[in-house]
């Protein structure tokens, strides 16, 4: 059916990009793998043929992670594809993983292009582009005063973007004195929020960091992703010694030594069987914002709910 190759390591946009390629298959299946964590054989289960012939869309995130053997078993699949499937590949740049971008790149796949955001040229017209999907304007200093506040994140300022955007006055050009006021008094949400609330057990403040990330603009899919990212990270963490060096554990891990010491302060208190517990909740949710439930906010709140307490699990 199709094979879409998204190039870059801004996750803002790569996360924006898939959510777009699989809105345009609202009835597909859709599956979200992560390289670090496929074993061989998995990629040949998921792109194996439907026997129903059902439409799918498979998702390999951080391709440039994959290991030779599972690298061969996606080659041997482009080799002969599904008609019924389309497949994305995230790949975040570098030379690691060129050899098989070059061999996806020669079978004349979708190219969408996610770079980091660098430059405050290129932040200034994310910026612009941001607000002109919202209809509305914003002057020089407003977006000068963005980037000197938030320009570090940009899914923070993205969020900053549709809060702006939803509160200030529909006729107004949005200014610097808006920012201000945006900056003094900021409540927004983004989905690392929730999960960093969750991921400590305290379930009243992720749901409230929840419903005020929905309600300003936040994509459920980017929550879900917050969330499944922060227990990969527990997760790769809790295999480890405490004992061992963060600096000598990020090399192995793909992990910069602040993550692991926010891990294993975090790790406190979860247990091998809270943190499956959680996993399988969010690998849930996951699939119920995809399509399979009817209301994807509330699958969202209980999933929330379920993985947070998870933390009391024994």
């Amino acid at each position: 059916m199709g094979l879409v190759l998204i190039q870059g390591s801004e996750s803002l946009l790569a996360d924006r990009a898939i959510s777009q390629v699989i809105s345009k298959y609202p009835n597909a299946q859709v599956s979200n793998l992560y390289a670090d964590e496929i074993e061989v054989g998995i990629i040949t289960d998921n792109l194996a043929p439907s026997l129903f012939g059902d439409q799918r869309v498979v998702v390999i995130r951080d391709s440039q992670e994959l290991v030779a053997e599972c690298a061969d078993e996606l080659i041997t699949y482009l080799e002969n594809q599904d008609e019924n499937l389309i497949l994305v590949l995230w790949h975040k740049g570098g030379v690691k993983g060129k050899g098989l971008v070059d061999k996806v790149k020669k079978l004349n796949p979708q190219l969408i292009s996610v770079e980091a955001i660098k430059k405050d040229s290129e932040k200034s017209e994310f910026i612009r582009n941001e607000f002109k999907s919202y209809n509305r304007k914003i002057t020089s200093e407003a977006i000068q005063a963005l980037i000197d506040s938030l320009g570090s994140d940009m899914r923070e300022l993205a969020a900053a973007c549709s809060q702006l955007a939803s509160d200030v006055a529909l006729q107004k050009v949005i200014d610097e004195v808006d920012v201000a006021k945006y900056q003094q008094g900021r409540v927004e949400s983004t989905g690392f929020d929730v999960a960093d609330a969750v991921v400590d057990g305290k379930t009243a403040e992720a749901l409230i960091a929840l419903r005020n990330a929905l309600a300003t603009g936040t994509d459920p899919v980017l929550i879900v992703s917050a969330l499944a990212a922060s227990f990969r990270t527990l997760a790769k963490v809790s295999g480890s010694s405490r004992g061992s060096n963060s600096y000598e554990l990020a090399s192995s891990l793909a992990l910069a030594p602040w993550q692991i010491e926010k891990a294993r302060k975090q790790l406190t208190g979860w247990s091998e069987n809270g943190l499956a517990k959680a996993v399988i909740a969010i690998a849930a949710v996951d699939a119920d914002i995809k399509g399979a439930a009817s209301d994807p906010k509330y699958a969202l709140e209980r999933a929330v709910m379920t993985v947070s307490t998870a933390k009391s699990t024994r």
